[in-house]
């Protein structure tokens, strides 16, 4: 018996960073090189006619072009399907086309989706403005409703969309009772399981059809490229598949290399970034000028139980909401930071804050009245970054107690006078 013929057993499975690190590379098939090349182009000739007809394939006759993947496209597809616990999986340009794409291979007019009523933003602007033109009804659920999600499914519902945690407040769904109800009565369920990853949230296990992400987030990791990916099990990939390549998207192969070599560290920085935004979420739940802490991961968050049962880590992204302050106090606050970049996004390496405008909520209203600040917690020092908020946090109120009307006092001189007025 000849060496290749010897019956290996199966791999034995991989824990994460091994697997981030081993799957979806083929060295011997790009003469040893450990990352899978950047393959540009379009158009991929046959020699012959019999190779020619023989890349066609019964649910795409027109699988041999650039659009429909190259090498590199095909390893982050495996990479991130394995990663997942799916199926097999598809690269968008961007985690909203994942987001929306994947709704439209499974909707049709007259069906009807169920939307979380804290769902990420541009994904709630879709169902609100786009699907009514295509003749398909939205409606939104209390995002923590849990096995009462049957008394908000229709006849004619055919998603069930999840986001877990929510976006901006951060509630955590149930999402193997809510995933029961909807199977129960043939409607899909989507995740956005992009806060979580795949290493900290297994959406296949609880029960989700197609799992979407933005892996311009962590699977990225260094801010400098915008890809969607979207996972589906076995039964719902038909469909994915066909809307995907209906719709002809496609991404770069330079982007796609980004997000390859993102995983390959993605194990590594999460526990950074886990560690970080717990601890920083920690110490600005001591803070006077904070009225609440949206975090999953601290004991006395709403959506911690659930966290602890279904999920095996957090990220660095969390919120936080300010006690009122005056205008002139919240710039004061923004303007200070040296270290947190004001900014859209997150997942990168860098720490970033953005002010969140009231989120937009038709079944229940958030209970805070306070400004909805959006924290992401870089790989900085920790220390560094905890500074830098204390004393932001410190201008705010030291503008916010400048700016307040002169009550009790009897002195003649201003309550501020002693206090340092950015």
């Amino acid at each position: 018996m000849t060496r290749s013929a010897v019956p290996y057993p199966p791999a034995p499975a991989l824990r994460a960073s091994t697997m981030l690190l081993h799957r979806g590379r083929h060295p011997a098939a790009h003469f040893g090189m450990v990352n899978t090349p950047v393959c540009r182009g379009s158009t991929i000739v046959a020699g012959t006619l019999d190779e020619w007809e023989s890349r066609k394939l019964p649910e795409n006759p027109y699988a041999s072009y650039g659009r429909f993947g190259t090498p590199t496209t095909h390893a982050l597809e495996e990479l991130i399907a394995q990663a997942e616990g799916g199926y097999k999986s598809v690269v968008f340009p961007s985690g909203l086309a994942a987001c929306t794409h994947t709704m439209l291979a499974l909707l049709k007019t007259g069906d009807h989706v169920l939307m979380p009523d804290s769902v990420y933003g541009p994904t709630r602007a879709f169902a609100e403005n786009l699907l009514p033109r295509l003749g398909i009804s939205a409606s939104f659920y209390p995002p923590c409703v849990g096995a009462g999600i049957a008394q908000h499914l229709r006849p004619q519902t055919r998603v069930v969309y999840t986001e877990s945690p929510g976006s901006g407040t951060f509630e955590v769904q149930d999402i193997p009772a809510i995933a029961a109800q909807a199977r129960a009565v043939g409607a899909w369920v989507v995740l956005d399981n992009t806060w979580a990853t795949p290493l900290y949230f297994k959406p296949f296990e609880h029960g989700v059809d197609i799992s979407v992400q933005a892996a311009t987030k962590y699977l990225v990791g260094h801010s400098d490229a915008i890809l969607g990916l979207a996972t589906a099990n076995e039964r719902s990939w038909p469909l994915l598949q066909r809307g995907a390549h209906d719709f002809g998207q496609t991404v770069g192969p330079d982007d796609v290399f980004l997000a390859l070599r993102g995983f390959r560290t993605l194990a590594v920085r999460l526990r950074q970034h886990w560690s970080t935004g717990e601890r920083l979420a920690r110490m600005l739940a001591e803070h006077p000028l904070v009225d609440a802490v949206l975090h999953p991961a601290l004991p006395d968050d709403p959506g911690h139980a659930l966290w602890t049962r279904d999920f095996h880590g957090a990220s660095g992204l969390f919120s936080i909401t300010l006690k009122p302050l005056q205008r002139a106090a919240l710039a004061a606050f923004f303007d200070a930071l040296r270290l947190f970049g004001i900014g859209l996004s997150w997942g990168g390496f860098e720490s970033l804050v953005v002010p969140m405008d009231m989120p937009r909520r038709l079944v229940q209203a958030r209970p805070q009245a306070g400004h909805l600040v959006r924290i992401h917690a870089g790989l900085e020092d920790c220390e560094d970054l905890a500074a830098d908020l204390r004393q932001a946090l410190a201008a705010a109120q030291a503008r916010d107690a400048c700016a307040a009307p002169q009550s009790f006092h009897s002195s003649k001189e201003s309550p501020c006078a002693s206090l340092p007025c950015p």
